[in-house]
């Protein structure tokens, strides 16, 4: 059973990302298009999951919702504020995303995942700072 997610926590860690909230009421988010605002922005309400838990939908606003609805996952999911972004819950449209906090094992992925993606370029660096050194020692290759 996943830990209850509050919405104001959620909109917090989004406003503090340079988003704008918002601050949609739960009918007009579930009656409205998101294309439908002038500005971009976000909006957040409370779910119930079917096991009780209380979740949070964040929903992406604006002419160009989809870029906000990209930058919503990807502020969440940073590896400080440890939330797991999905769009698998029957209830949602295409312009939200259900946000819960994420387990351990999703965390320890995600880690991996980036060095993995960081691994050639600390190699990289590694080999320059090795060269360096010996450039510095004398060893210098004379071609």
């Amino acid at each position: 059973m996943p830990r209850v997610t509050r919405a104001h926590t959620v909109a917090h860690h989004l406003v503090q990302g340079g988003l704008t909230d918002l601050k949609l009421s739960e009918a007009a988010q579930k009656r409205d298009r998101p294309g439908l605002y002038r500005e971009d922005g976000f909006s957040v309400r409370s779910y119930h999951a079917p096991d009780g838990t209380l979740l949070t939908v964040a929903g992406a606003y604006g002419p160009d919702w989809f870029m906000t609805l990209a930058q919503i996952r990807h502020r969440l999911e940073q590896p400080y504020i440890r939330y797991t972004v999905t769009d698998d819950a029957p209830e949602l449209r295409d312009h939200e995303l259900l946000v819960r906090w994420a387990t351990r094992e999703e965390l320890r992925a995600r880690q991996q995942a980036a060095a993995a993606r960081q691994a050639p370029l600390v190699a990289l660096l590694r080999r320059q700072e090795a060269e360096r050194a010996a450039e510095d020692a004398g060893q210098s290759a004379l071609f």
